[in-house]
């Protein structure tokens, strides 16, 4: 198995180093991984600029660009040899609920799963973070388990594993995306030459944590693995709007 490695956290992150460390025992591994921290930087592309990669020995890659950046020019022609699947992370700190949406730890298996490949994601769930080697065994045993009971290609697999000893974990659960509430105020400041500047404010509060979420796995101890898919399309609401987008088609353009 060939297996292309990245993060949102830079290639010199502590949670990239001991997950390629741990997954070279069941498979080649290719890291390409941004050349610093860009985090919260979602599925973005570079397209203003040329991308640069520096190698760093073998099978080793910084970027300078976006995690989706290091997946899409991994898969598409950098490397000679395609891999099997993309692995992302290990994150420092979770990508739970609506983090998704913004991470770029998800982002690059996102990529991954777009450029036909099967994803994983690996966040690693704490205030200060220190059992990457957990993490890291959970997600090699995974892998293994996949290649016996492979999922559908279909499936990205986002995985949160709380900050502890391995033999302090009390299981797998297979969970939905909690929810929260929205972000706290953007705080504004004056930097050191008087002009206003603005600072994102944190991420909202706990709002949906019950039974089967992401979140109450992880409280309770159990690694969470949730389910992800590109197709955004909510059909319910398709049916739905089918009837108004009918009426107003024959409003204002004369035809049904």
């Amino acid at each position: 198995m060939r297996i292309l490695l990245s993060n949102d956290d830079g290639f010199l992150a502590p949670g990239i180093r001991v997950l390629a460390k741990e997954l070279k025992k069941v498979a080649e591994v290719v890291t390409v991984a941004p050349d610093r921290n860009r985090s919260g930087v979602s599925n973005s592309l570079t397209l203003d600029r040329p991308v640069r990669a520096q190698e760093h020995g073998a099978n080793e890659f910084s970027v300078s660009g976006t995690p989706t950046d290091c997946v899409h020019l991994a898969v598409t022609g950098m490397l000679q040899q395609q891999p099997d699947m993309v692995v992302s992370g290990i994150n420092d700190g979770s990508n739970l609920s609506d983090d998704v949406i913004y991470s770029g730890t998800v982002a690059a298996a996102v990529e991954g799963r777009f450029l036909g490949l099967p994803a994983i994601a690996v966040s690693l769930v704490g205030g200060s973070c220190e059992h990457y080697d957990t993490a890291a065994v959970i997600v090699r045993q995974i892998i293994e388990q996949l290649t016996i009971s492979p999922l559908s290609r279909d499936t990205i697999l986002n995985i949160n594993v709380p900050d502890l000893p391995l033999d302090q974990i009390k299981g797998i659960r297979a969970t939905r995306l909690g929810k929260r509430h929205m972000a706290q105020p953007t705080v504004k400041a004056v930097d050191p030459r008087g002009k206003t500047v603005y600072w994102v404010g944190l991420p909202g509060k706990v709002q949906d944590a019950g039974p089967g979420t992401d979140f109450s796995a992880v409280e309770a101890g159990y690694v969470s693995i949730t389910p992800l898919q590109l197709d955004l399309t909510n059909y319910e609401k398709m049916r739905e709007i089918e009837p108004w987008a009918k009426n107003f088609s024959k409003t204002f353009f004369d035809s049904e």
